[in-house]
């Protein structure tokens, strides 16, 4: 932490905000270059140490490849700790709005691969991110996707099959079924469901699953993926919200059908074995980089 660091960097403008803290454009004085300033509180409300502060600081830390964002320096401030960034132009979220220029099948394609080598190393390190969505998908201006905000990401502990993790995590559009449903034992399978959201979300324009709440969340996968078989997944039974209600049953829709502008079978086929009912069924984050949609 350097002491000179507050007149090392001048503030531009204010470019984004978002539940864990302010991020600001400034120019590192030093190095002659943009940076994002993101303030956070390192208290919470309760005046404890904030664990998500803590959490995002130590990862982006221990996180050294090109696919996640950089950490260049902490300073403290008057409410907390400012994280200096790199700074990255553009979110994936961005340019899915930008109706101008929609993106290539060749840029889906990149930015996907680039998405789940980001996931493959943070899974290696046993991070789970569980916040994987197009607006934290930071795109720089030579188009080099960068994972960020690890305010929710945690260190998971494959040994422990008794820890538990909390369910109120990951933005409700990329929110895997078992969240959903209420389980706090889960792992790395959350990032690939929301991983292949955001695949499906690229290919098609407009999200998988819109829904507007948590019900309404599951009822649009029940509909669009069919009722989950028990045969398939057996755990189901036993996540804590299961019984509380209970929906139609539904033959689900034909993948073909949800991409209708896709004419090669492996785009679809990678999405189909992301968004699985089963956590145990995803692909992990190593399988789906070595997915045949890749090997053209």
């Amino acid at each position: 932490m350097e002491d000179y660091a507050p007149s090392r960097y001048k503030i531009l403008e204010k470019i984004g905000e978002g539940v864990h803290g302010c991020v600001f454009k400034a120019l590192d004085l030093h190095r002659k270059c943009p940076v994002a300033i993101k303030k956070v509180a390192l208290k919470n409300k309760f005046g404890n140490i904030s664990l998500n502060t803590l959490r995002e600081i130590k990862t982006l830390q221990l996180s050294k490849s090109e696919y996640i964002i950089n950490i260049i320096d902490v300073f403290p401030d008057v409410i907390g700790l400012s994280l200096v960034l790199e700074y990255m132009p553009e979110t994936l979220y961005g340019k899915l709005k930008n109706e101008v220029s929609p993106l290539s099948r060749q840029q889906v394609r990149k930015f996907s691969l680039m998405m789940l080598k980001g996931i493959e190393y943070l899974h290696k390190l046993d991070i789970i991110h569980r916040d994987i969505k197009p607006a934290n998908l930071l795109i720089s201006e030579n188009e080099i996707l960068k994972i960020a905000d690890f305010g929710l990401a945690r260190l998971y502990f494959p040994e422990d099959e008794g820890r538990l993790y909390s369910p109120q995590v990951s933005t409700r559009w990329y929110r895997a079924p078992e969240i959903l449903w209420g389980s706090q034992k889960y792992g790395p399978p959350v990032d690939m469901w929301a991983s292949g959201c955001v695949i499906a979300e690229m290919l098609r324009g407009v999200p998988l699953f819109a829904g507007t709440t948590d019900i309404e969340q599951l009822a649009l996968v029940i509909r669009t993926l069919g009722t989950p078989r028990l045969t398939e997944w057996p755990e189901l039974t036993s996540l804590p919200d299961y019984n509380k209600i209970r929906f139609p049953n539904a033959v689900g829709m034909h993948w073909d059908n949800l991409f209708p502008s896709c004419t090669y079978a492996a785009e679809i086929n990678l999405v189909s074995n992301l968004v699985v009912y089963n956590p145990k069924n995803r692909l992990t984050a190593e399988e789906a980089t070595k997915h045949e949609y890749f090997q053209r």
